[in-house]
């Protein structure tokens, strides 16, 4: 990865996924079949609040979904923004991220932006990037 950002180290992955947290999953499908929709199902089913980001969806799993991030801040204090976008668009959730008060940024599994990951990481993030809760719930044995 270029841009000079590391991923931050199990001890901060693992705090992250055992402590409950509102996490906005931005690209969230209402389609189960989707990586985003599952994704946000285990999350919710870990015992944290999912705050779905879908501006043609009114609820996901039960909650109420936001057309953006911002929208979502109004009604919503959130804690993690989960990036399932294309790389190419990550840059803008993050700037949001850091925007809306979030303390993580998590870019999913293949979005990458390592310039985006060290903007935020520079404005107080905490930045997950390449990397999906699924497999680090499983490597991390929680």
């Amino acid at each position: 990865m270029s841009g000079g950002f590391a991923n931050p180290g199990d001890d901060v992955i693992r705090e992250l996924l055992a402590t409950p947290r509102t996490w906005a999953v931005v690209g969230c499908s209402p389609r189960a079949s989707r990586d985003s929709h599952r994704i946000a199902a285990l999350l919710q089913s870990r015992g944290n609040r999912i705050v779905p980001i879908n501006p043609a969806a009114l609820e996901i799993l039960g909650e109420r979904a936001y057309p953006t991030l911002a929208d979502a801040r109004e009604q919503v204090e959130i804690d993690v923004v989960d990036v399932f976008r294309r790389s190419e668009e990550a840059g803008e959730h993050v700037d949001e991220a850091v925007a809306i008060g979030a303390s993580v940024a998590w870019l999913q599994l293949g979005v990458i932006d390592a310039e985006a990951a060290a903007r935020g990481a520079a404005a107080g993030l905490t930045v997950v990037m390449d990397r999906c809760p699924a497999i680090e719930y499983r490597r991390l044995a929680l």
